[in-house]
């Protein structure tokens, strides 16, 4: 049988608002720019493993996959978000005062 070799340890991911240490409306737009700024990121660094597999310079099918599905996953994960904030919102506009 044979061993499987260089694989890589799985970095763990700090949680969104971890540098985050006001509250308020300040704490949830930096939550937000947070969030917008790490799937713009993956996004480019999913882009750069797709150029780099293309043009030869990196031979690892494996990390361009794993680095495009993490793209992929950021994205899904900002736009539940943005489905909860406007959830959210539209049911404060249906409450009566």
């Amino acid at each position: 049988m044979m061993q499987i070799n260089n694989i890589a340890a799985v970095t763990p991911v700090a949680p969104i608002g971890e540098s985050v240490k006001s509250s308020g409306a300040t704490g949830f737009q930096q939550i937000l720019k947070d969030a917008i700024h790490r799937v713009e990121q993956s996004r480019a660094d999913a882009t750069q493993a797709v150029e780099q597999f293309v043009t030869g310079e990196n031979q690892d099918l494996h990390s361009t996959i794993l680095a495009t599905q993490r793209a992929s996953l950021d994205f899904d994960l900002l736009l539940q978000m943005r489905n909860k904030v406007v959830q959210s919102y539209q049911e404060v506009m249906r409450m009566q005062l």
